[in-house]
């Protein structure tokens, strides 16, 4: 089965098309919907009632706005209860810049033997539509130092949620970081790229398919609190790197293990056989 785990904030003018284009594409496809609706004060909420008719679709909904960080992690956590490890998870955007065609190109790519996959701009065949030349230097040079600080083999655009994910391996990593998967929970978009810097610590190979960003197809406001974000990068940079209990030596050894046996890895370095140690993980923002 295909979880579409799709965060909501404040879409109404951008949803009911979004929604639309995933009806007709997913026609026929064994799938599941997961929209979490983060506390939206516009009609977002009556328009997903109105498609709930013709999607298979789960809404979670935030009572008040908690931000994307605190939206991923209750979409990822609900649908790791409720899917097989051999199902497969798509994180897409509910503003309508991210076409649900390219969803099976995702699925496709997992379906070769890798973990996550992503969409990139970066790639051949990939690139951005209605982005000013501001943002777009903003984003190629975020991505140029996120490249530089974490390095994912496989990975060049680390700031693109549109991405695949296996089931198994979500549940690995919620059985390994608990609630500290997202651990950066109020930095902005910052859980973007925290997401894919845990999985890569655990051991997930990564792979990546071209992508139009269709910037241009969006209406409503910019969610993202840039500074915020920035802030956020460098914070997980420094917990990434400290040296007295950062990300990397808490976990040194696990990436090796859990390509091995990933069962003995989740029962090594989950989260009650570490929770004594005194580490950067006990930081949450």
């Amino acid at each position: 089965m295909i979880w579409i785990l799709l965060p909501a904030y404040n879409e109404q003018r951008d949803l009911p098309r979004l929604l639309g284009k995933m009806e007709k594409a997913l026609a026929g496809v064994d799938y599941r919907l997961v929209v979490v609706n983060d506390g939206s004060t516009d009609k977002t909420s009556e328009i997903l009632e109105k498609h709930a008719k013709n999607l298979k679709l789960d809404i979670i909904g935030h009572p008040i706005n908690r931000g994307l960080g605190e939206t991923e992690r209750d979409g990822f956590e609900f649908i790791a209860w409720k899917a097989e490890p051999d199902d497969f998870i798509v994180r897409i955007e509910g503003d309508d810049t991210h076409e649900p065609k390219y969803l099976f190109d995702l699925i496709e790519k997992l379906k070769e033997g890798f973990d996550v996959v992503n969409t990139s701009r970066f790639q051949p065949g990939g690139g951005q539509m209605g982005v000013d030349a501001y943002r777009s230097f903003i984003s190629r040079s975020a991505n140029v130092f996120m490249r530089m600080v974490f390095g994912i083999r496989g990975v060049s655009d680390y700031s693109c949620g549109y991405r695949a994910y296996r089931a198994r391996v979500i549940k690995d990593a919620l059985d390994i970081y608990g609630n500290n998967f997202i651990q950066l929970r109020g930095m902005g978009f910052t859980s973007t790229l925290e997401i894919i810097v845990k999985l890569n610590i655990l051991g997930c190979r990564f792979a990546e398919v071209p992508f139009v960003l269709r910037y241009d197809q969006k209406e409503g406001g910019s969610k993202m609190v840039g500074s915020l974000t920035m802030l956020g990068y460098l914070l997980m940079a420094l917990l990434y790197w400290w040296p007295m209990g950062g990300w990397r030596s808490q976990y040194r050894g696990l990436r090796k293990l859990y390509r091995e046996d990933p069962d003995k890895a989740v029962a090594q370095y989950k989260l009650d056989a570490l929770k004594r140690r005194r580490t950067a993980s006990r930081i949450n923002l």
